[in-house]
């Protein structure tokens, strides 16, 4: 086969294994990484002290898979049904989390697959499949791949698809032929995706500072939530949607047909107060194999707490008392912060604990649940 041939080939095969869109780009020093010295510069990464730590890789496509010569950019629809209406107690999780399976372990059996069927037709070929935990600025490939714009809430946008969709690449030493048909930016003047941000994430447009994104902070981030951030989590227990919910191109995106990123029964939306019930076993039996699992069960009582201070419910409130009387510190601290949202039984709960609470953070919590003046601002 020639290039050409090669090129279809391979694009055929990989819708045929469920690749929404294919595009191929050249394995070219990535220019984005001028943007990626400057983000972590000014701070945008937040803890994910990872990206500083093996920024050199970003460069080229080569530390990802030696001798690479075109990135095979690929695109898999995830958007299923609508988000339930939230009730009271009840916490949102982020579309691309609802599955039975973590996507990574979807999409990492497609990638498998469509790699063996590249070297069983070339068998000289060397090839490597990744997604999202790769040194390899993936938007931007895609962008060259002609799979779309980035948009101005950072994500890869289609006009047809949206931006409801994952992105992956098999990076290959074949020397295919590359999709380099310029795409325009269809945002125009449109800025719902910045405006609507509880936490102002969005510091100009293309530019996201991840410390403030509750994204971020309900996955990435392992401490306590900064105190000016935690009213405009809302109702997030893990991830968010808000900019992406809101952009005029999803109102067209394409039906998911992977049935294992339809929603659990629990996951859309989740009940707050039983994960409280749940120590690390149950935790893990329940979690273990979903995108949930990433924050741990400290992670998410974390947020679990905080969404139930934001949205008050007495039901919720025994859920919280047992949060204050949590292993963790980082659970304490949060349900201290959401009792104080409560009336007379979250303040009595609150001054039991405070009488045994030996760590200083949680007492500090505590104390300025109380109304405790002077304390200064809780940091994450």
């Amino acid at each position: 086969m020639d290039s050409a041939d090669c090129t279809d080939w391979i694009k055929q095969r990989a819708a045929e294994i469920g690749f929404s869109s294919v595009g191929i780009a050249p394995a070219v020093t990535a220019t984005g990484t001028t943007h990626l010295d400057q983000w972590l510069e000014a701070g945008y990464g937040g803890t994910m002290q990872w990206l500083a730590n093996r920024r050199d890789a970003y460069d080229h496509p080569q530390s990802v898979l030696d001798g690479v010569r075109s990135l095979v950019m690929l695109t898999i629809d995830y958007r299923t049904s609508a988000p339930a209406t939230i009730p009271a107690g009840s916490g949102r999780v982020s579309r691309y989390a609802w599955g039975v399976e973590d996507y990574h372990d979807v999409i990492h059996g497609w990638l498998k697959q469509l790699a063996r069927d590249v070297t069983r037709q070339f068998p000289e070929t060397r090839v490597r499949g990744v997604i999202d935990t790769a040194p390899l600025l993936e938007r931007e490939f895609a962008q060259l791949a002609g799979l779309g714009w980035i948009g101005k809430h950072t994500l890869l946008l289609n006009r047809s698809q949206g931006s409801w969709f994952f992105l992956a690449a098999l990076l290959t030493d074949l020397q295919l032929n590359y999709d380099e048909t310029p795409i325009k930016d269809y945002c125009g003047t449109c800025t719902a995706c910045l405006d609507v941000c509880p936490t102002d994430a969005f510091p100009q447009p293309h530019v996201l500072d991840a410390s403030r994104c509750i994204s971020y902070l309900t996955i990435e981030h392992r401490d306590a939530i900064p105190l000016e951030l935690r009213d405009g989590m809302g109702e997030w227990l893990f991830g968010c949607d808000l900019c992406q919910e809101v952009c005029p191109w999803n109102n067209r995106s394409p039906q998911a047909s992977e049935p294992r990123f339809a929603p659990r029964d629990d996951t859309n939306p989740v009940e707050l107060a039983e994960l409280f019930e749940l120590d690390d076993e149950a935790f893990r039996a329940r979690f273990r194999r979903t995108p949930l699992w990433r924050p741990k069960r400290r992670g998410i009582l974390r947020n679990a707490a905080i969404v139930l201070g934001n949205h008050p419910s007495e039901s919720a409130l025994p859920a919280l008392v047992r949060g204050l009387n949590d292993a963790e510190p980082l659970v304490r601290g949060a349900a201290a912060w959401a009792l104080g949202k409560y009336d007379t039984a979250g303040r009595e709960a609150l001054r039991d604990r405070l009488a045994v609470e030996s760590d200083p953070e949680v007492q500090g919590e505590i104390q300025r649940a109380l109304g405790s003046p002077d304390l200064g601002p809780a940091v994450g």
